[in-house]
């Protein structure tokens, strides 16, 4: 057996940025030829592994044609994949399987590649024919990449295949066959890819050097000795070298240095350039190019050395094992950047005699590099992240060394030696292996700063301290068990302690009398103790679920002081702290006090000379502010006292004449009357006022008028009847937001022309008239929940994006026609303030049939790409994962960790947070249908996206966080040398362990999520799913409390994100509240059927147990039944919805192949409802379903007020009148049973999801149409989403090619249709009413095929509309 040593996989991490490319863009089919650029390929035929294993890939003949036409591109691609036959030799064993490799010269279609896990890089390579490195050997080699990073050339005894199958494990893959699968695919090649020879085009080849030969003229173009010559041109560091001889690359070299010289293009010849050094004996070469594209390379790397004050090259993440060549003819080189390579041979370094900077971190380097130690003018060396285990003493040698930094290594020790580095000012150890203090930094006196973050001190002895000269220490991340007091006379030159997440319960650092700066959060102290004489920031937030009720901040050598006199910032937040020092804000110096989340009833009466700026008191039991808060504090700015209990404010003045320095005031959830509006106006640089949720009735004008400055106003949750007109005196206004009340006029805030966003819905409005020219600035007008509202059609043309109510003409997708909700949901979403969306939303009623269901929520932090991809594309995945996992947890893990390769290039620099919620129906034993558990809700999550159950009144977590606070997760991301850094992020990049995209984190960060799985009873009344935002401003169960009262899912998700962006959220917000009606009438010991699987064909095979009562009416049991599939469209008039357009959206986007046809896809959205498109078809049954082309929030079965309800299908737009005509008879009546348990039907009529022959009449799914809601103008997408393309799925804008022919304004009709409504038609409608009745009454009376139906019981009357 050929043995070879395990390989480091991991040493490939890179964080250079590379462009990504979106997922829809990579799935793009190339409606192109492929021409005469493609040089000539081969492609050999896969190899196999020695000892037995089968050569069983075909070879490809080689290509020797200039063009390649579409078909010959895809049976290349056919004949290196797989083949049935290689698929079955891999499944045969789990030692054997197979690699994707790309050929070096033109990256194309990877070749599957046959092999076991004792299969070498070297057998690979040399079966493969692959030629070796350049002027070393012949010998082939093999290079590995991760997440699109840097390349790693292989050794001959590394085993790619266990390389591969281990990356796949430390990915979160428990099951070995699933690996084995994964290892098929050939999209992995995003996260691990195999290349036959090192690529040309590597990232960051052009940094290495650019080379050629070109046409050659030194001196002035006038000058006539001067001629024109061949001759071979490199630029490489900082210099241009061009060779004496024509095509030579040694012999005699001309070098140009170019730092502060010039490149210019010379107009006169064309893609000529003109580099000039610098200095007075300048020297000039023109360079004549053969093409345009050379000419802007050479032009582009020229001005950017051209450009540098200093002379530094930087070759990061260039996978160099080697340092080039050519570099060396920069001699004046001072810095010198090389981290993120694979370099071994670093002899050469000493030819850089000006060497000032070196950075060598990240290189995968077990020994110090010897050869640094001679460059004597080295004064920074950067050697983090490598594998070093020790130091040289030659290392003290080094006299001009000022910064070394060696954090992320596994030292445990510092030589002796290390003392003579008298120039040492700074010196990095944090996340190594020491247990204690090194003793060697005694006697370096100019480090002024002890970095042992991230260690194994297990003990903080302060008497220790008074021997080191560090005024700064930083022991984050040690598990720190006590602390040794010191003398307080022998510690006065300590001035910054840092011990941040230390598992520390008690702290008394009263001996630092010149402390100046103490951060303790996240730990779990029950006593501090700290002098407040000389302090200055005071950081002790979030110290866990014990008290913090001891803090003593007297300076005990001077009883007669003033604490506080030099603070400027206390965070003391997240806390339970009863009461302040009653002298806290006399203090002259404190600038910040962040108090919110303890236990304070009152606050510090005495305030004399603040200069209080921030003041943060949010989340206390607060009944009223000082009376001279902002009498005495005229410097405060900010002040946030949200969920608290004050019914009243303090003046702003004694007089008329205020000095209020006051621009954010943040007083949502509080109790609130009409009494504070008129305190409000003595603030008159007031820019943001938060009023949410208290006991307003009405804003008096006057008032409003005088608050002119104002640009954001949020009025929700009040009992307020109107918004008063004088908001127009509020020029700088761009945010609005008063849902949730009672509200009956539009306000004229749209004549403002810096407003964006207007939030009116769950209001009581009737009618809007918008002005003809609306604001340019305007993203959102939102009007859901507002069921009595009359929109005039012709601001219909001017509106590019606002929100709509739902079609309420829809069934809840969980059950039958006539039959109660089970569950049913509204969710919104919100920019942060920086007006970009980086949220998205998935809800599904109806997912996989209708006894299912699929919410998501996505964050990104930051960035787009990743929510709106996962948004896309993750509930078709799951629904394949669907049947290819055995039980709950692997498919919700499988479905998490495929959708990370399924990011594609997205995913390897972009991450975000996912939190899933899948509601299925389990099957029960008879004695256990008692508890009502039919129904389970299985949850993943992975970042900081959570779900919560409310469960009889209590918050039942569905999920949790992985973050370096957890022992395990630490641990996990130490072993693979990551680093965190201050802010709690791994690397810097993202403060969770595991999440989304982030591939170059892994495995210190994986996408592996936590799943739970909750059997849902009659005691369960909602989930709740929401973004990282929201959690990060609440707890679950205060979510649960704020909205368990409120009966509508859409305005329950409102309030979640009010009062988020109330307590101070400043990024984008999403919640999904999925309100539950589970009683034990839903347990059904009958299994339901399988849904089939997206994009693959099902089969129907009729039964004994589905022959005898057809799925909409029961089961001969009694028990809920079962929906039947899709089985055509209903019969409405709607000049909403074009069917080719809901067609065109439907499709999975989880896999890649080919689509299938027309049955195939027919059938899986038959099955799956919701998921695939926003019409996948009405059940049959006694009444069909009317849905627009609408997206929305809000999933119910009928109006958000009590009110007058309006007449059922009548829609009037002011001029004219719109009706829905609802064809079907009221009574039931036999349906046609579905095809698996009827004849095959005739080809001639077959049954269609979306039929072509009514353009006018729009099909949906009932189900789907209540999934969605109703939006106007949004496309559906393929996983039930509307979200328009680019922004969020709670926006909506006009498409372009929707429907012009009736535009108008639209309200929530009754969910059913009373008979004796009488429908108003117009005159011109009214022949075209008929027709259409008539055609649909002959469809009914001749149903087509020859059927058998089971016997139905009596119907009813028919109710016919009348005109």
């Amino acid at each position: 057996m050929t043995t070879g040593k395990t390989p480091n996989i991991y040493s490939l991490v890179s964080v250079s940025s590379t462009s990504v490319n979106s997922l829809l863009t990579r799935r793009r089919r190339h409606k192109r030829n492929l021409s005469a650029a493609a040089s000539t390929t081969s492609s050999p035929t896969a190899v196999s592994s020695v000892g037995g294993v089968r050569s069983t890939l075909s070879a490809s003949s080689v290509n020797n044609t200039l063009s390649l036409d579409r078909k010959t591109l895809l049976r290349q691609k056919q004949a290196k994949q797989l083949q049935p036959n290689d698929k079955a030799w891999v499944r045969a064993d789990l030692q054997q399987g197979c690699i994707h490799v790309h050929d070096r010269l033109t990256p194309s279609y990877p070749r599957a590649v046959l092999c076991t896990v004792d299969t070498t890089a070297g057998e690979i390579a040399a079966r493969l024919g692959v030629p070796g490195p350049e002027k070393v050997s012949p010998a082939p080699a093999l290079f590995a990449q991760l997440h699109g990073g840097a390349m790693r050339r292989l050794e001959d005894d590394e085993k790619p295949l266990q390389m591969q199958n281990e990356y796949l494990s430390n990915l979160g893959y428990g099951d070995p066959w699933r690996v084995q699968e994964e290892g098929m695919d050939p999209e992995i090649g995003c996260l691990i890819r195999f290349y036959a020879g090192k690529p040309q085009c590597v990232g960051g080849a052009d940094r290495v050097q650019l080379t050629g030969v070109f046409n050659v003229r030194k001196g002035k173009l006038a000058l006539p000795v001067n001629r024109w010559s061949r001759r071979h041109v490199t630029l490489s560091g900082t210099c241009l070298i061009v060779s004496s001889v024509k095509y030579a690359h040694t012999g005699k070299m001309h070098i140009l240095p170019l730092i502060g010289g010039k490149v210019e293009e010379v107009r006169r010849h064309s893609h000529c350039l003109a580099f000039s050094s610098s200095g007075p004996q300048s020297q000039t070469y023109y360079i004549s190019y053969d093409s345009y594209t050379e000419h802007l390379r050479w032009h582009r790397q020229a001005a950017k050395i051209v450009s540098q004050r200093v002379s530094s090259v930087d070759l990061s993440c260039c996978s160099l094992e080697e340092l080039p060549s050519p570099l060396f003819y920069s001699q004046d080189l001072t810095h010198l950047n090389l981290k993120h390579n694979f370099l071994t041979g670093l002899t050469h370094l000493t030819r850089f005699c000006r060497l000032r900077s070196l950075n060598l971190s990240n290189n995968a380097l077990s020994d110090f590099p010897l050869a640094v130690c001679d460059i004597t003018s080295l004064t920074e060396l950067n050697l983090q992240g490598n594998l070093l285990t020790s130091l040289p003493s030659v290392l003290g040698t080094m006299h001009n060394l000022q910064t070394l930094l060696l954090d992320g290594n596994s030292l445990n020790s510092l030589p002796a030696d290390l003392c003579s580095l008298e120039a040492l000012t700074y010196l990095g150890l944090s996340f190594n292996l020491f247990s204690c203090v090194p003793p060697a930094l005694e006697k370096l006196r100019g480090v002024e700063r002890l970095c042992l973050a991230g260690n194994q001190l297990s003990s903080l002895d302060m008497a220790g301290l008074q021997w080191l000269p560090h005024r700064h220490i930083d022991l984050r991340l040690n598990r720190l068990q006590r602390v040794v007091v010191g003398e307080a006379g022998l510690l006065c030159h300590v001035a910054q302690l840092d011990v941040r997440d230390a598992g520390l319960e008690e702290l008394d650092v009263r001996t630092l009398s010149r402390l100046e700066l103490l951060r303790c959060d996240r730990n779990t102290l029950t006593l501090l103790r700290v002098s407040g004489l000389a302090l200055k920031g005071l950081h002790t937030a979030q110290n866990g679920t014990h008290t913090l009720t001891n803090m003593d901040t007297c300076c005990s050598n001077c009883p007669h002081c003033r604490e506080w006199r030099d603070t400027y910032v206390l965070d003391i937040s997240h806390n339970n702290i009863k009461e302040l020092p009653i002298r806290l804000f006399c203090s002259a110096s404190l600038r910040k006090v962040l108090v919110g989340c303890n236990g304070l009833r009152r606050l510090p009466e005495r305030l004399e000379k603040s200069q209080l700026e921030v003041l943060d008191v949010q989340h206390n039991l607060l009944t009223e502010l000082p009376h001279n808060l902002f009498i005495k504090a005229q410097s405060l700015r900010y002040l946030n006292a949200s969920a608290n209990k004050l019914e009243c404010l303090p003046p702003a003045s004694l007089s008329e004449e205020s000095f209020s320095s006051l621009q954010e005031l943040y007083l949502t959830n509080n109790s609130l009357t009409d009494k504070s509006v008129p305190l409000l106006t003595g603030h008159a640089h007031l820019r943001v006022l938060h009023l949410a949720y208290n006991q307003l009735q009405t804003f008096p004008a006057s008032k409003m008028a005088r608050l002119e400055q104002l640009e954001e106003l949020d009025l929700s949750g009040n009992r307020l009847r109107a918004v008063p007109t004088t908001i127009l005196s509020c020029r700088h206004m761009h945010t609005l937001s008063a849902h949730s009340n009672n509200i009956t006029v539009f306000p004229e805030v749209l004549q403002l022309q810096d407003m964006k966003c207007v939030d009116l819905s769950c209001n009581e409005l009737c009618e809007v008239v918008l002005p003809e020219s609306l604001p340019a600035k305007l993203q959102e007008l939102d009007l859901t929940g507002n069921p009595r509202l009359n929109l005039d059609h012709r601001s219909l043309d001017n509106i590019r994006c606002f929100r709509v109510d739902p079609s309420p003409s829809s069934l809840c997708g969980s059950e039958g026609p006539g039959e109660p909700a089970v569950w049913s949901h509204g969710y919104t979403e919100a920019s942060g303030v920086n007006n970009k969306l980086c949220v998205a939303a998935l809800a599904l009623d109806s997912f996989c049939g209708s006894r299912e269901a699929l919410y998501g929520v996505f964050d990104g932090d930051r960035n787009v790409e990743v929510p709106y991809l996962l948004q896309c594309t993750m509930g078709d995945v799951l629904a394949e994962e669907l049947h290819k996992s055995k039980n709950q947890e692997d498919y919700m893990t499988n479905t998490f960790l495929t959708m990370q390769r399924k990011l594609g290039t997205a995913g390897q620099r972009l991450g975000g947070s996912a939190a899933l919620c899948h509601i299925r129906h389990g099957l029960v034993a008879p004695s256990d249908r008692g508890g009502g558990g039919c129904f389970t809700v299985t949850a993943a999550n992975v970042g900081r996206c959570q779900a919560v159950l409310c469960r009889d009144g209590k918050a039942l977590p569905l999920s949790t966080t992985h973050t370096v606070r957890q022992q395990s997760e630490y641990q996990r991301a130490r072993q693979h040398h990551a680093i965190i850094t201050e802010d709690n992020k791994v690397n810097g990049v993202t403060d969770s362990t595991r999440i989304m995209g982030y591939s170059f984190l892994c495995p210190a960060v994986t996408p592996r999520p936590h799943v739970s799985t909750v059997t849902l009873t009659p005691q369960d009344e909602f989930f709740i799913l929401a973004s990282r935002g929201l959690w990060d401003t609440m707890s679950t169960c205060e979510a649960v409390e704020a909205v368990r009262n409120v009966p509508d899912s859409l305005a329950a998700a409102k309030k979640l994100c009010t009062l988020a962006q109330g307590y101070g959220c400043p990024d984008s917000l999403c919640a999904v509240v999925v309100q539950l009606s589970i009683t034990e009438d839903c347990c059904c010991c009958e299994p339901p059927p399988p849904p089939p699987s997206p994009g693959l064909e099902t089969q129907h095979t009729p039964t004994a147990g589905n022959t005898h009562h057809h799925p909409g009416y029961g089961s001969a049991d009694g028990t809920l039944p079962l929906p039947p599939p899709a089985m055509g469209t209903g019969s409405e008039v709607s000049s909403e919805v074009s069917t080719s357009e809901m067609s065109s959206e439907v499709g999975s986007t989880a896999s890649s192949d080919e689509p299938a046809n027309q049955t195939e896809k027919g059938v899986a959205l038959g099955g799956r409802g919701g998921v695939l498109g926003r019409g996948a078809g009405v059940y049959g049954g006694g009444r069909a379903s009317f849905q627009r082309q609408y997206s929305g929030a809000l999933s119910d079965n009928g109006l958000d007020s009590e009110d007058e309800e309006p007449i059922a299908g009548v829609f009037s737009n002011g001029s004219r009148v719109e009706v829905e005509a609802d064809i079907h008879c009221l009574r039931a009546r036999p349906l046609p049973p579905p095809a698996c348990q009827s004849a095959p039907t005739p080809p001639s009529s077959p049954p269609q999801l979306f039929p072509d022959h009514h353009p006018g009449a729009g099909s949906g799914s009932s189900s789907a149409s209540r999934t969605l809601g109703g939006t106007l103008g949004r496309k559906g997408r393929g996983n039930g989403s509307v979200a328009c393309q680019g922004r969020s799925q709670d926006v909506i804008e006009e498409v372009g090619d929707a429907p012009v022919r009736k535009q108008g304004g639209y309200f929530n009709a009754p969910a059913q249709p009373d008979p004796d409504d009488k429908l108003v038609i117009p005159p011109e409608l009214e022949e075209e009413i008929r027709e259409i009745m008539k055609q649909q009454e002959q469809s009914q009376t001749h149903p087509q095929g020859h059927q058998t139906h089971p016997q139905s019981p009596p119907a009813a009357e028919y109710y016919v509309t009348p005109f």
